[in-house]
């Protein structure tokens, strides 16, 4: 019998099934509910599905998903089972990130060790698909179109359960 480590159960935190309790937490959330946030949103869409990598400088965004703001269970709107099933990753890892129960890996800070990031870099991730039929031709990144992929991928019973595994970016140094 193997040994089972579930680091994290969201049916335990508060905050993640709270819009009130998390706003208090990540007060910045109010800044990000109004118009021109979610047309930086769009913007990055636009340039994402073009082929570019997901924006770092929208934090706020998920690109074609929506927002990741407020870092809770819910999803504005529901765009299908594969688009909302990568939204709410895409929030939670954000989310662990604002905790700092992820850290930062890549870049000059991230040769030698990890690293604080209170916000989350999309460029660190990629995401694939494993349930219930698994992407085994590419990763996607965060905020990337689902449209391209997504077909066949949700079904009754079966189908409507999401497993993804997550790719990390990280950078090492030779000692």
């Amino acid at each position: 019998m193997a040994a089972v480590d579930i680091a994290y159960l969201t049916e335990f935190d508060p905050l993640w099934s709270d819009d009130a309790k998390s706003a208090i937490l990540n007060p910045e959330t109010l800044l990000f509910q109004n118009v021109a946030a979610y047309q930086a949103c769009i913007a990055d869409c636009m340039s994402c599905s073009a082929g570019l990598l997901a924006s770092d400088y929208a934090f706020w965004c998920a690109e074609c998903q929506g927002m990741l703001y407020p870092f809770i269970e819910t999803a504005a709107a529901h765009n299908g089972g594969v688009g909302t099933s990568v939204l709410m990753v895409s929030k939670f890892m954000a989310k662990m990130h604002r905790q700092l129960m992820l850290w930062g890996y890549y870049g000059y800070k991230g040769l030698c060790g990890k690293y604080p990031m209170p916000i989350m870099k999309k460029s660190q991730y990629r995401l694939q698909m494993t349930y219930p039929i698994p992407e085994t031709k590419s990763c996607k990144s965060i905020g990337q179109t689902e449209a391209t992929w997504q077909a066949g991928r949700e079904f009754p019973v079966n189908g409507e359960d999401f497993g993804y595994l997550i790719w990390r970016k990280r950078d090492c140094c030779l000692l």
